[in-house]
């Protein structure tokens, strides 16, 4: 069964099938990204939920923020935000069709966080179902490239956007260039 399903999940769709959703990029000093293991599977991805009806974008990270990674508001400083929505599509096999409405995707709103509490501050069991399962800083710009496929896309567009703010920050190109001299 998808990941996405049931009758909560049709309540909160767009007209275009997309279900609103945050997304958080949490950094550290070194401007590495908190990359977080999903529970039971070898899939990392960046923390993100949905935005509950009457819910602005800004509480719905913070209580994701708290539900997923065990941080609170005063253990981070927003640095960024997108603009407007990201979308993704999701495989057509998680395709959910109830009450004439079709799932399509996400649409989120990306956040840069910076880290200004402490590392042990981060607990992954604050939930009765945790999200992830460990977790570890990676560089800014790998998640693009190692997050699910039908992911990447969105990761590539937030990780771009938001990268102003953390100024000066390593270019995409600079970091492939980087990763294939690594390589030899």
């Amino acid at each position: 069964m998808p990941p996405y399903s049931g009758t909560f999940l049709t309540d909160m769709l767009d007209r275009e099938g997309y279900r609103p959703n945050v997304g958080i990029i949490l950094t550290n000093r070194r401007k590495q990204v908190f990359w977080g293991k999903r529970v039971g599977e070898f899939a990392w991805q960046f923390p993100q939920g949905g935005i509950k009806p009457g819910e602005s974008a800004t509480n719905a990270m913070y209580r994701e923020l708290t539900e997923e990674v065990g941080l609170l508001p005063h253990q981070v400083r927003i640095l960024g935000r997108t603009r407007d929505w990201l979308r993704y599509d999701v495989p057509d096999s998680w395709i959910q069709r109830d009450w004439g409405r079709i799932f399509r995707g996400q649409k989120q709103i990306w956040f840069l966080l910076k880290l200004v509490g402490r590392e042990c501050d981060v607990c992954l069991r604050t939930s009765d179902k945790p999200e992830f399962d460990a977790w570890r800083w990676h560089d800014y710009w790998a998640p693009a490239d190692e997050v699910v496929d039908f992911k990447q896309k969105v990761y590539l567009d937030a990780l771009s956007e938001l990268s102003r703010f953390l100024h000066p920050i390593e270019t995409r190109d600079a970091f492939l260039q980087r990763m294939k001299e690594k390589q030899k």
